[in-house]
């Protein structure tokens, strides 16, 4: 049975940030730069999506990342957890990411609030 909002959000708040392990609700597609564009689709419902999607040029929205948000999204997997991603983040970026911990962690909880992501603790 699927968690309600109030009870994922006392999960959330009970759990260390760094100790998430997000997980990706939607697939991606990279260019040649490794700059990754999320695919959402615009309908869930399957009598909307039956309906109304033939009619559309396209079914699905298409997010562009930024190299720091490709960059993130690349490493969600579903067994690295946040913290292990910020290090592989400074691996990466070194001194071209400030405050590499409050930026990560914001951007992935952004993720969240849209529905991009979910954490395997609250699955």
């Amino acid at each position: 049975m699927a968690l309600s909002f109030n009870e994922r959000k006392k999960i959330l708040k009970s759990i260390n940030t760094l100790d998430l392990t997000p997980i990706k609700l939607y697939s991606e597609v990279a260019d040649q730069d490794d700059l990754v564009t999320v695919i959402v689709p615009k309908f869930k419902n399957k009598i909307v999506v039956k309906l109304i999607s033939p009619k559309l040029k396209s079914d699905h929205f298409k997010i562009k990342l930024d190299k720091f948000g490709s960059a993130v999204w690349s490493k969600i997997n579903g067994k690295t957890r946040v913290d292990q991603i910020i290090k592989d983040l400074k691996k990466k970026f070194g001194d071209d990411i400030l405050e590499e911990h409050e930026r990560t962690t914001k951007f992935i909880f952004q993720l969240y609030e849209q529905g991009f992501i979910s954490f395997k603790e609250i699955n």
